[in-house]
Formats: C-alpha cells, sequence, structure tokens
C-alpha cells in the first residue's frame, strides 16, 4: 500500500494522514479489493478544469476526477480534488471542510473500485457507499 499526497497550484495539506490512509485501505479492503499505489492530489478550480478539458473533453469545473490504472484486483490509481469547488460544496452543505473532502476522497476510491454515477440509480448508490464509509470513518 502507497497512499501519497500531492498538492498543484494550491497550498493544502491533510490532516490525519495515518488514520486516513487506514480508513482508505479499510474501504477498499471491504469492497474486496487490495490496495496498491494512490496518488490523491489537491488541486485549484483551474487546474483541474484543464484536465478535465485535456483527457476528459469536458469543458466544466468539478470536485473531483479519478484515473485508474488498477491491476487486477489491486486498486491503483489517481485522484485530483479541487480545494477551491471542494470548499465551496462544504459551505453549501454546511458542512466542515475536512468532512467534504473525506467526503471526495472516499468518492473517489468508490470510484476505483468500480462504482459510478453517471445514472440517478448510480448516484443513489454511491451516496449511500458515500455516507456508510463517512460514518465508519468518523467512528475510527
Amino acid at each position: 500500500m502507497n497512499i501519497n499526497y500531492f498538492a498543484e497550484e494550491v497550498e493544502y495539506s491533510i490532516e490525519k494522514k495515518e488514520a486516513l490512509n487506514k480508513w482508505i485501505e479499510a474501504t477498499i479492503i471491504e469492497e474486496n479489493f487490495s490496495c496498491g499505489d494512490i496518488n490523491i492530489i489537491f488541486t485549484s478550480d483551474k487546474y483541474l478544469l484543464e484536465i478535465n478539458k485535456k483527457y476528459l473533453s469536458h469543458n466544466y469545473y468539478t470536485d473531483i476526477i479519478t484515473f485508474s490504472y488498477n491491476d487486477n484486483d489491486i486498486i491503483n490509481g489517481d485522484i485530483f480534488i479541487s480545494i477551491d469547488t471542494v470548499r465551496k460544496n462544504a459551505e453549501k452543505f454546511n458542512v466542515s471542510d475536512e468532512k467534504e473532502i473525506h467526503r471526495v476522497i472516499i468518492h473517489g476510491i468508490l470510484h476505483l473500485v468500480g462504482y459510478h454515477d453517471k445514472t440517478d440509480e448510480e448516484q443513489e448508490e454511491m451516496t449511500k457507499k458515500e455516507n456508510y464509509y463517512i460514518d465508519k470513518f468518523e467512528n475510527l
């Protein structure tokens, strides 16, 4: 297991890294996979917009983009997270920045283990899973 945190065009550092890493690994294991190499990169809206345009041909802002490099049952990937959008969403949903960061991180992990959110049904399932794992983290 190798979970790394980086920042591009923003100053941000994650708190409780050890607990967060254990939570991510436990989530992956509970979903019947093994944890490989995962990079979580915190960015600005502008930086993430450029990734969205360049690699996905989408011209809009988002809070997260996930790239999977899975090797069978070993989860590997890059999770890009816009701190700007996360902070806006935290305010909008009246939660702390930290809680919203955790939600977005677990959202990315769920994408890596195979969940999607294109349809209403998929979004509903993803939200249930996010809430389930957020509750588990808060009770560590």
